[in-house]
């Protein structure tokens, strides 16, 4: 544990000790992240695992490096903060470690029109980077349902996903080149060039690191203008079947919709109500393309052949417009409130398994608990497959009672998604929760990925027990209180 004035004092030479934070209160505010298990122990006064022991807050990327260099020095690990919207629990700490929160660190530090690159800080909100872009008629196209809640440098370390991905990609296509810190404090460059060919992609071994390589400090991505022209296309569908197939028209054609999103009968149905086309065809499509307005009304027509080939019914938009005016709510955290059970996975899946994928869950979820809630929706669709991106959610019950449901709903899942060739996280990342999964995820990979650790990290110090890598000796468990049905 962190409990040293002496360190404390040294920490604020290096942040101004204004920036350091070890309070009880403040420190507790960073204990955990939007991890729903970790939601769910809270009810009950609990951590998943403990309060950091101090925070700091650094306003630059050399801050950053004396930090870590002063923490390998004192053996202190650290774990890189954002803002905290992560819903895998990888910035929760497990022996008081140090919290690096990088939100002072929340400039645009350069716009380059001519090669159509950005470059923002790692601690920059969101909400208020894209707002920035836009003003000037940009975007960088990458605008997840946490938007308003997250950095983009917590985009870039748990490789995230933003609902217009099918069209400009997830942030691992956006990003172009980055700086981060490593374990013994030197500052990494790659630098933002179009495509290379100097050996495995550095760049790809960052993004998507969570903390426990590197902590990113600076991202350039690629830039776009706002779309001149947009169509948005609503559909009723006969099956799930039909749905899917027409998104893998779309894409296999080499469209470039803006925004493509399926849904099941029962989201459909929480969605629909009033309209008639969905009493026979109770699958709904929402298909938006965007861009130069030739581009557009082309597209359009090739997905309403597409769309006609395949069953479907044009519709009013509501469906839509109403999604997009709360696109960056949390619907988990409304039935978490009310003291449900509720979370959500998302994996992916080639479209040869993913039919197959859905009724295997969907048939088995009742014998883990007949009232469980099961649905899914699928939006961020590529080429060769699919996210699938699942709510499960029990009713009000005790936690003794829940917890271990939970964890039995979380290995069907998983479990039926790597029996059908499909990943185990498409945009949520790793974190802690998944960690479990991550060996029969990666093989022989997740060997190198250690040995990676190993070999520029040998004190584990950076967020240590993350990604499926290995916890410091003496760490809390943090599936104590979880049944193990494996």
């Amino acid at each position: 544990m962190v409990s040293s004035e002496t360190r404390f004092a040294e920490f604020a030479d290096i942040v101004g000790a204004e920036n350091v934070l070890t309070t009880e209160d403040d420190r507790r505010r960073y204990a955990h992240d939007k991890l729903p298990y970790a939601n769910f122990r809270a009810r009950a006064g609990a951590l998943v695992g403990t309060l950091p022991g101090v925070v700091l807050r650094p306003g630059s990327a050399d801050e950053v490096q004396r930090i870590v260099r002063h923490a390998a020095k004192a053996g202190l690990p650290v774990i890189p903060y954002g803002s905290g919207s992560g819903v895998l629990g990888g910035t929760i700490p497990l022996e008081g470690e140090v919290m690096i929160d990088m939100q002072r660190m929340d400039r645009i530090t350069g716009v380059d029109y001519e090669n159509a690159l950005v470059t923002v800080q790692a601690g920059m909100n969101g909400e208020l980077f894209e707002a920035e872009l836009n003003a000037k008629g940009y975007t960088v196209g990458h605008l997840p349902q946490s938007l308003t809640i997250s950095t983009t440098g917590g985009w870039a370390a748990c490789r995230g996903g933003g609902q217009e991905s099918s069209r400009y990609g997830k942030i691992e296509d956006i990003v172009v080149g980055l700086k981060a810190v490593l374990p013994d404090g030197r500052l990494l460059e790659v630098r933002p060039l179009p495509k290379r060919a100097t050996g495995p992609s550095i760049r790809d071994l960052i993004v998507g690191n969570e903390g426990t390589l590197a902590i990113i400090t600076e991202l350039t991505l690629r830039l776009w203008k706002q779309p001149e022209a947009e169509e948005v296309m609503v559909f009723a569908l006969p099956e799930r079947a039909a749905a899917l197939g027409l998104a893998r028209r779309i894409m296999q054609a080499g469209l470039h919709p803006r925004i493509v999103r399926l849904y099941d009968e029962r989201e459909t149905a929480s969605r629909t109500e009033g309209i008639a086309a969905f009493a026979e065809r109770p699958v709904m499509a929402n298909i938006v393309v965007c861009g130069e307005p030739g581009l557009v009304a082309a597209e359009a027509a090739l997905v309403r052949s597409f769309a006609a080939e395949a069953g479907a019914v044009e519709t009013e938009t509501r469906p839509f417009d109403e999604w997009r005016a709360t696109r960056y709510k949390s619907i988990s955290k409304l039935w978490q409130d009310k003291g449900y059970y509720n979370d959500t996975i998302e994996v992916t899946v080639n479209w040869s398994r993913a039919a197959a994928l859905y009724e295997a869950i969907e048939k088995q979820v009742p014998g883990i608990f007949p009232e469980a809630h099961f649905s899914a929706h699928w939006s961020h669709v590529y080429p060769e497959g699919v996210c699938q991106y699942m709510t499960i959610r029990l009713p009000q019950m005790p936690q003794d009672e829940a917890l271990p449901l939970h964890a039995r709903l979380w290995e069907l899942l998983e479990g039926e998604t790597l029996a059908h060739g499909g990943s185990i996280a498409h945009h949520h990342g790793s974190g802690l929760f998944r960690g479990p999964w991550m060996d029969d995820e990666l093989g022989v990979g997740m060997d190198l990925l250690r040995a990676v650790k190993q070999a520029i990290d040998p004190q584990n110090l950076f967020n240590p027990g993350k990604l499926g890598l290995p916890p410091r000796a003496g760490s809390i468990d943090p599936y104590r209180d979880r049944v193990d049905h494996a």
